[in-house]
C-alpha cells in the first residue's frame, strides 16, 4: 500500500491565496477548518458544561471573521492561528458580555484556566480574564500573545515559538510568568 501523500502546507497555500490564486483557497478552507474545529473543541472543553455557545458556532464565526476578510494577515500557518485565536477570545468575550448583559448581575462566564493536569489550574471569568490579558498587553504583549496562542489556539510551545519568532525556551519562560501574573490578578 502507497504512503499518503502529505498534507498540504498550510504557508504555501497561504502565500498563494494572497497572490490571487483561488485554487490554493480550495485548498485552504477544508484544512483551516478542520483544524479551527479542532482548537474549538479544545477551547470550549475549558468552559462551563452548560456554555450555550457550542463548538461548531464558535469555529464557524471565527472562520467567517478570518476568510470574511479580504486581506487576512497572515503569510503563515503558524500566524495564521494566532489570528483564529484572537478571533476566538473576541468571540468568546463578546459572548459572554451579551450573556452578561441579558442576566443583569447573573453568573459570568467562567473557564477552566491553565492545563487540567497541574495545580495551577483554575475556574476564572472570561470577561475577567480578558480584562487582565489586555493589563497584560500593556506590560507586555509577548506575554499577553503567549496566553493567547497557547489558551485561545490551543498551539503547543513550538508553535508558538514559531508563530512569535523566539525560542522555545523563551516561550516556556514567558507562558510560566504570565500565568503567575494571572493567577495574582485575578486571586480574590
Amino acid at each position: 500500500m502507497p504512503d499518503p501523500p502529505p498534507p498540504p502546507d498550510v504557508t504555501a497555500l497561504l502565500q498563494q491565496w494572497r497572490a490571487g490564486d483561488h485554487a490554493a483557497l480550495e485548498q485552504l478552507i477544508p484544512i483551516v477548518y478542520d483544524e479551527l474545529r479542532r482548537v474549538a473543541r479544545a477551547r470550549l472543553r475549558q468552559e462551563r458544561p452548560d456554555h450555550t455557545l457550542q463548538p461548531t458556532a464558535l469555529v464557524h464565526e471565527a472562520y467567517l471573521r478570518l476568510i470574511g476578510s479580504r486581506s487576512v494577515p497572515a503569510q503563515s500557518r503558524a500566524q495564521l492561528f494566532a489570528v483564529a485565536a484572537r478571533l476566538m477570545r473576541e468571540i468568546l468575550v463578546d459572548h459572554a458580555r451579551r450573556k452578561a448583559a441579558r442576566k443583569r448581575g447573573g453568573t459570568p462566564t467562567q473557564l477552566v484556566f491553565g492545563e487540567s493536569t497541574t495545580p495551577q489550574t483554575a475556574i476564572v471569568d472570561l470577561l475577567a480574564l480578558d480584562e487582565a490579558l489586555n493589563e497584560l498587553h500593556t506590560l507586555d504583549p509577548r506575554l499577553c500573545q503567549v496566553v493567547e496562542l497557547k489558551f485561545f489556539a490551543g498551539l503547543n510551545i513550538d508553535e508558538t515559538a514559531e508563530t512569535l519568532h523566539v525560542s522555545t525556551a523563551t516561550v516556556e519562560r514567558d507562558w510560566t510568568v504570565s500565568k503567575a501574573w494571572l493567577h495574582q490578578r485575578l486571586s480574590p
